[in-house]
């Protein structure tokens, strides 16, 4: 018998996320499966649901919520037996997308219950795990103006791109080592990626994959106004690396250093976070993860 454990986010997305047992047993007969439902009731509430069910021997931890659910419970889970399964019912489902889990909550159901699952790379930022992307510079900015919103919409992380465009000229000057070269400068926006979806189905490494044992890295220099606003343009067209000031790396790893300040403004899978450190060292772990996908 199956023990499947289902951490759910009551307010991600739209709110009113009603998945309980008597709607969950219409899909899990009781002589196969034994599920629990845990609801969160506040920030990181999931790694302690999640803890306590790695220590009541769950088989499968079923994240149900948005990008932030899914990466509190993966978190736990990196380099163990226990298989991560994903419900999408958050704003943006950037690794949702990746997998090509359904958002339509009966198909991903299904895809639960019938456990196809695929072994896929995690991503190391000091002892920070991420699984979609991480970055410094103009995404982190884009991300705290985002939170800041208090709004979980496309219309909102718009709204949050052009709050940040006004604060691109406090770049910080950066050493960038990356396979075997070190880079000087002062970058609008390094973006590490492990995925190819940020949300929204906006993606800046639509050549990015979770199996191939690489990080994706875009590195745009520092530019003017009038290639910021084209930029972020041809971002949503995804059509951004026709500029000559992007360029793209792979790598398994990459090591950021700011000499002047021992604080980096990061984002980590669509979360803002402050590191005090002066320097922050990137890499990845492959096939660390059990997740259920297409």
């Amino acid at each position: 018998m199956k023990q499947i454990h289902f951490i759910l986010n009551p307010i991600a997305g739209k709110g009113n996320n009603n998945l309980d047992l008597v709607f969950l047993n219409k899909y899990f007969n009781k002589k196969d499966f034994t599920i629990v439902v845990k609801p969160t009731h506040y920030k990181k509430h999931a790694i302690k649901l999640t803890q306590e069910s790695i220590k009541e021997n769950a088989d499968v931890i079923v994240a149900c919520g948005g990008d932030g659910t899914i990466h509190e419970v993966a978190s736990c889970l990196v380099n163990s037996p226990i298989v991560l399964g994903i419900i999408p019912i958050g704003s943006g489902n950037g690794l949702a997308s990746n997998l090509d889990i359904p958002k339509n909550l009966n198909k991903a159901l299904t895809l639960i219950k019938n456990q196809a699952v695929k072994q896929i790379d995690v991503g190391l930022l000091n002892n920070h795990y991420f699984f979609s992307n991480t970055g410094i510079g103009f995404d982190a900015q884009v991300i705290k103006q985002y939170e800041a919103s208090n709004e979980r919409t496309l219309s909102s992380y718009i709204k949050a791109t052009l709050k940040s465009l006004k604060k691109v000229n406090k770049l910080i000057e950066v050493e960038t080592a990356i396979n075997g070269k070190t880079i000087q400068h002062k970058p609008f926006l390094i973006f590490i990626s492990n995925s190819n979806q940020m949300g929204y189905h906006v993606s800046l490494t639509p050549k990015a994959s979770l199996q191939d044992g690489k990080l994706d890295i875009l590195i745009v220099k520092k530019i003017g106004a009038f290639k910021i606003f084209l930029f972020t343009l041809l971002m949503f067209l995804k059509c951004h690396h026709i500029l000559k000031e992007v360029t793209t790396f792979q790598s398994k790893n990459i090591k950021i250093t700011q000499k002047n300040r021992p604080l980096f403004q990061i984002q980590i899978d669509g979360e803002f976070l402050m590191i005090k450190n002066h320097s922050i060292e990137i890499s990845i772990l492959e096939k660390a993860l059990n997740v259920i996908a297409r």
